[in-house]
């Protein structure tokens, strides 16, 4: 695993960044066929439907005591469950993968899995103008070495709610983690994640996005609590044979970060998507 992240940082992230561009915008190849906005729209759902399983590249630059680079390989799974003819529950997996570089004078970076999340969103089966869904977030100590997780497992709330009118579609998913058990030596985890969504769809599959996430750790002072990205970037619906793809790219610049962050990101996401026959 850890040659597999030392493969994409830090040097192979100007790389993979023009890859992904070409991809997006060179996407002319005759098994790359065009999509509705419609499939382009349950792409863009958190709690859509249908099966996906995107690979989401967070490259983060300038990080650590040395100004590297750090990647995070996450794999976020979803698949949803009919439980009644009124009641679908979502499942949505977080399997993070991370390469971080040293992040203070005498600490050794480190490479490896990071703590798993797996979250429960029960949701209405016939939706309507607003879609919603919630329920718990679950965070476990996966994390294979000691910078790359909490060391504790942690439980909370999480919501979804989206709406979508005409070419647009946007909305909000949130939750927060408390600490519930793990070693007395780790710090205690109570932490905020919020990420608002907006997508403006285009003809042939394309779109335009944007979709920071926000985070707040409750449990550090003030000033080294948040990290607040802005920007966006485009997407595009392709199709490689039959499969659907949904692919995007992101830049962020943090207007708010801990010292020692990144002040700018890059994201880059493929996502595969299984619609209903």
């Amino acid at each position: 695993m850890e040659a597999i992240l030392r493969c994409f940082a830090p040097r192979a992230t100007c790389s993979v960044i023009l890859m992904a561009m070409s991809m997006l915008l060179g996407s002319v190849m005759t098994i790359w066929a065009e999509e509705s906005s419609e499939l382009a729209k349950q792409a863009q759902n958190p709690i859509a439907n249908l099966i996906s399983i995107p690979f989401e590249n967070d490259f983060n630059l300038e990080t650590g005591v040395h100004k590297e680079d750090s990647y995070v390989l996450q794999v976020k799974p979803v698949v949803p469950f009919h439980i009644s003819d009124d009641w679908t529950v979502i499942t949505r997996t977080i399997i993070p993968m991370i390469q971080l570089p040293a992040p203070a004078p005498g600490v050794d970076g480190a490479t490896g899995l990071g703590d798993i999340q797996e979250s429960l969103f029960l949701s209405p089966t016939k939706v309507g103008s607003v879609i919603w869904g919630a329920g718990p977030v679950v965070s476990f100590p996966t994390a294979t070495q000691h910078l790359l997780g909490t060391g504790k497992l942690s439980v909370g709330p999480t919501a979804v709610v989206l709406t979508s009118q005409g070419h647009w579609l946007f909305g909000v998913l949130a939750q927060n983690l408390f600490s519930v058990a793990g070693p007395s030596g780790r710090s205690d985890v109570d932490q905020m994640l919020i990420q608002p969504f907006v997508n403006y769809n285009l003809p042939h599959g394309w779109y335009l996005t944007s979709s920071p996430v926000i985070t707040a750790n409750w449990e550090t002072r003030s000033r080294e609590r948040w990290t607040v990205p802005v920007g966006g970037g485009v997407g595009k619906i392709i199709h490689i044979g039959k499969l659907p793809v949904n692919m995007y790219l992101q830049c962020f610049r943090n207007v708010e970060h801990p010292d020692g962050t990144t002040p700018w990101a890059l994201r880059f996401q493929i996502q595969f998507l299984f619609p209903k026959k």
